[in-house]
């Protein structure tokens, strides 16, 4: 399943950026993210690795992160590892008039039968969250709204 989605965030790019690439925020935007550890001796660089817990509701879910590409501020590429679900992100930047541009185009690879079954099943549900987490960075990044608490 593959699928695109993007949003302008009222920042220029540097700034952006700065406020993407450190893990420290990622709890102000990223809904449920409840820890993270860093895997690697190579903290944000290519090929680094960083450990990812979620609780969504009564669910939670642990994910790898591997950084596949990173050309900041232009773009940064990622897959996600968990349970029945391999995801390829290809992130891209685009300076626009003092704004951001932020291009998010999601791979997602299944394998198991039930993952298979969710994602033929609901297939708005695994976009709708990638927006989600682009509306919730928006309003981190623009006014400083956190979802740590929510």
């Amino acid at each position: 399943m593959k699928y695109t989605t993007e949003i302008v965030v009222d920042l220029p790019r540097d700034e952006f950026i700065k406020k993407l690439d450190n893990p420290e925020n990622m709890k102000h935007w990223q809904r449920g993210l409840v820890d993270y550890e860093q895997l690697s001796q190579n903290p944000g660089q290519e090929g680094a690795r960083m450990s990812l817990s979620y609780q969504m509701g009564k669910r939670k879910m642990d994910m790898v992160e591997t950084i596949i590409k990173r050309n900041l501020p232009e773009e940064m590429h990622t897959t996600y590892d968990t349970k029945g679900v391999h995801n390829i992100q290809k992130n891209y930047f685009k300076e626009e008039d003092g704004k951001t541009r932020w291009i998010s185009e999601s791979e997602f690879q299944f394998s198991g039968f039930g993952m298979k079954m969710l994602a033929l099943l609901m297939p708005g549900a695994f976009k709708k969250q990638s927006a989600i987490y682009m509306k919730d960075f928006k309003a981190f990044a623009e006014n400083g709204t956190s979802v740590e608490h929510l």
